[in-house]
């Protein structure tokens, strides 16, 4: 019988959480990088065995972690094995290499070019690691502040997708409240060369050639606080997913409004319909229903829990517009966690189960599309992502 693995990133450290294909009974490890925040951990959809790892810290900066196992023991790419939850790496590695001047010759950043000579450009964290789909030795990284880098060598060295920076609209990007963050990176199935990311605040952007050139993709949203209708770019983009048979449609939660396209980005229209509030962080996409979507609703961009202190998940079988609220399991009263963006995904199951955490460090699982919940585990640290392997 095929199995899961979810993979629970954390404030204090990474956990595993292994089930069956019945998903009833689960076997937790962890905390990995103990004490650490795990801001992403995914594994390669090319390797079961393979996953990567975000892990930070305020003392020691960013490393990427890699597993060959299946999260039994742990490498630095390029230092050495980390055969103990929580052991310092050791060694050179990690190496992200920007490049600060593109074709036109100028320097993408102030931050990385002063006394008329280039530097590094240290960066806050890693956000989203994104696997390729077909290699497990190739996997990309989103970082804050916003750029795009690429690893083809299971994390030892990394290079920036400059293109994505240096496309011009740049100096247009703002900070949104969680730092300027790439935090969705989105891989066609069906072309090799396209590939869709999103940044706070300044929306999705799109490449067709493998991330050289990059143009936005924001025509059709609205935002608040922009005074021009059209903007190309400023908009707070906090989610955007897919379902593989149909990349052409995309989902997006973006700050205020669940929008959909039909046309790969090229214009947006909205869908949050019969929600009672359309603000909210995750987003995601039934295995098996391209039409079918979730949300987690939170009451608004100052107030960051469930309306009413009641935690709801929300489906829509329709693509959009009509949404029904999902709580069977879920707390109906006193509730105020939130769920952020990384910490909803679905595993592709017969019966899709989908799977979300909260900053109140329970993960939430229901093996039945929703319909049914349960905590598989609790008293985590705060959630920050969750994602899901399935087994053979």
């Amino acid at each position: 019988m095929s199995g899961v693995r979810v993979l629970v990133g954390t404030r204090k450290g990474a956990f595993i959480l292994k089930s069956d294909g019945r998903r009833e009974k689960w076997d937790v490890t962890g905390p990995h990088f103990a004490g650490w925040e795990i801001y992403h951990l995914k594994g390669s959809p090319a390797d079961p065995n393979r996953l990567y790892a975000s892990q930070t810290s305020g003392w020691f900066g960013q490393i990427i972690q890699r597993s060959s196992d299946g999260g039994k023991t742990w490498e630095t790419p390029g230092g050495e094995k980390m055969p103990e939850p929580g052991s310092m790496p050791a060694g050179e590695s990690n190496k992200f290499v920007y490049d600060a001047t593109p074709e036109t010759g100028k320097p993408l950043s102030t931050h990385q070019w002063y006394d008329g000579k280039p530097h590094p450009w240290e960066f806050k964290r890693v956000w989203h690691l994104e696997p390729s789909l077909t290699d497990p030795n190739t996997v990309y990284a989103g970082v804050e502040d916003a750029a795009l880098f690429r690893s083809t060598d299971g994390g030892q060295t990394w290079q920036e997708l400059a293109g994505l920076r240096g496309h011009g609209t740049g100096p247009r990007w703002q900070p949104g409240a969680g730092g300027m963050c790439l935090h969705t990176i989105l891989l066609d199935p069906s072309d090799p060369g396209r590939i869709f990311i999103a940044i706070s605040a300044a929306g999705a952007f799109r490449t067709d050639d493998t991330g050289k050139t990059w143009r936005p993709i924001n025509r059709g949203l609205k935002s608040q606080y922009i005074p021009d209708p059209n903007a190309e770019v400023g908009h707070c983009v906090h989610r955007i997913a897919m379902h593989p048979s149909r990349p052409g449609v995309l989902f997006m939660q973006k700050h205020w409004d669940v929008m959909r396209s039909d046309d790969a980005g090229e214009s947006w229209r909205e869908v949050s319909g019969n929600l009672p509030t359309d603000f909210g962080f995750p987003i995601d996409v039934h295995a098996h229903e391209p039409d079918t979507i979730y949300v987690v609703p939170i009451k608004s961009d100052s107030e960051h829990f469930p309306p009413d202190g009641k935690l709801r998940v929300y489906r829509s079988r329709t693509g959009g517009n009509e949404w029904e609220a999902l709580t069977k399991g879920l707390p109906q009263r006193d509730c105020y966690v939130n769920v952020l963006r990384d910490a909803m995904a679905v595993d592709s199951l017969d019966k899709c189960g989908v799977y979300f955490g909260t900053t109140g460090g329970q993960v939430y699982a229901s093996a039945d599309a929703g319909d049914n919940w349960a905590p598989i585990v609790r008293d985590l640290p705060a959630v920050l992502s969750v994602e899901v392997q399935t087994l053979p």
